[in-house]
């Protein structure tokens, strides 16, 4: 012990700002442990957690206790029956013989402690943040994250601040704005608990740095679960943005099949088998490419529409967002995001009665012959409509080559109708918003929410 030390050291365990996961029945564990030396060589450890707000004890399970093991000069003790909620105090202090409880000798104090849902960042460049321009998104106490150093803080951006870390999501440029700051808030305000980020996306990163299967090295994946471990082990679910370094029509191919092999992995090694997933698809990339790159895209954002098979995953759409550079959601884009994904988890997490899911589509079918095809849609919340002409949001293909679209209308709530300039032949598909960076035009009225792309959507017989 530090010479002319008396009284209680907080030496591991409880951190300033840490969130903790709550557990089903609302309740959360905190644990810490120290030192503590008296002159006398006699004293007992005693904690309690209060509300910071006013001091009262959050309740009767967190009242001063003695600490469960004390040995020579050293201690430690958990609470296990934490409401959720906060910001909590932990405060310790040293009982000795003969003087009153309340001044006991001096205790160490953690501030800022919240039990709640912790949520993982994962992904590439748009879920690390790359959004660039000003945009008002402060931050919030009782919304903080586990950064890259390994320690716990209030949440603001950038989120993916590499600042002393070890881990190997160091990004080559300093991120910018992220959705996920707000994203956090938006559930903070609803639920009203605590959310704790654990920050673990790179920007650049392809889904085999994230993938044992493909690479059992796995750099990102591993320090995924590193991260979880040094957040106790436990979370709520993850918010995921990636695919943009998968779209070369090879690795696009296989991308549906990779990704269920990682979130299977990522379930079993957290030990959390229906851990919910909050993704997206890919925004647009307008850099000059062929039409071989153009189908890589959209093979890409049709394993991410198809990815809510896999089970308690939930896919928004992000093609109307503003773009800052070739690829990058902007700023004010990134907010709408990350109001889209608080939806997405507050309706099929939390069930509460929100609207958030994109329109998607089901079902093409031949019309008049074979010159027109009618697209009937999933989740259209009001009505579907165009905000522009609509004709170049889809592609339609037979054996023969594209088929020109001469007017794209919406007949009734959930149905666009095709009109061609010929009648489709063997082997006819429909591509929704194709290619790497696609006009959408259409979106539910109501919602104001653009539909998910789509490829290769056979078209059935009208018959």
């Amino acid at each position: 012990m530090t010479t002319g030390f008396t009284g209680v050291r907080i030496t591991g365990g409880a951190a300033p700002f840490q969130i903790v996961q709550q557990n089903e029945n609302g309740l959360g564990t905190v644990m810490s442990r120290g030192l503590w030396f008296h002159e006398s060589g006699h004293g007992t450890v005693q904690l309690r957690i209060v509300h910071e707000s006013d001091g009262n004890v959050v309740s009767d399970q967190t009242n001063w206790q003695n600490a469960a093991d004390q040995d020579d000069e050293k201690w430690s003790h958990s609470f296990d029956k934490i409401p959720a909620g906060g910001l909590y105090r932990l405060e310790t202090r040293l009982s000795v013989e003969g003087a009153a409880p309340e001044w006991g000798s001096h205790g160490d104090i953690v501030h800022h402690l919240g039990v709640g849902d912790l949520w993982i960042i994962a992904g590439q460049s748009n879920a690390a943040g790359y959004g660039r321009g000003p945009v008002n998104d402060p931050p919030q106490l009782g919304v903080h994250i586990l950064r890259n150093d390994e320690t716990w803080d209030l949440a603001a951006h950038p989120l993916n601040d590499t600042t002393q870390s070890t881990h190997p999501n160091i990004e080559n440029a300093n991120p910018g704005h992220s959705p996920y700051l707000r994203f956090a808030k938006d559930l903070f305000d609803a639920l009203g608990f605590p959310i704790g980020l654990i920050q673990t996306s790179l920007g650049g990163s392809p889904l085999a740095a994230w993938n044992p299967v493909e690479n059992p090295d796995a750099p990102l994946f591993h320090n995924l679960i590193h991260c979880c471990n040094l957040a106790g082990g436990k979370v709520k679910g993850m918010v995921w943005y990636q695919g943009e370094s998968d779209c070369g029509i090879d690795p696009a191919q296989s991308y549906g099949d990779r990704f269920d092999d990682f979130i299977r992995h990522l379930r079993d090694n957290l030990d959390h088998p229906d851990l919910p997933v909050i993704t997206a698809q890919l925004n647009r990339y307008t850099d000059r490419l062929d039409e071989i790159g153009h189908r890589g895209w959209s093979v890409v954002r049709e394993a991410q529409r198809r990815a809510e098979k896999i089970g308690n995953v939930a896919v928004v759409s992000t093609l109307d967002l503003p773009i800052s550079d070739l690829i990058h959601t902007s700023s004010p884009g990134n907010i709408t995001l990350g109001e889209r994904k608080a939806k997405a988890a507050l309706g099929m997490v939390y069930g509460r009665n929100v609207s958030w899911r994109a329109p998607n589509v089901q079902l093409a079918r031949s019309a008049d012959d074979g010159q027109a095809i009618i697209l009937t849609f999933d989740h259209v919340q009001n009505r579907l409509e165009f905000l522009g002409p609509g004709d170049k949001d889809f592609h339609v293909e037979d054996a023969l080559g594209f088929i020109e679209i001469v007017q794209a209308s919406c007949p009734t709530q959930d149905t666009v109708r095709l009109n061609l300039s010929r009648k489709v032949g063997p082997s006819a598909c429909v591509h929704g918003c194709f290619g790497a960076y696609p006009p959408s035009n259409l979106r539910d009225a109501e919602s104001n929410i653009p539909i998910l792309g789509f490829y290769d959507l056979t078209v059935q017989s009208g018959e």
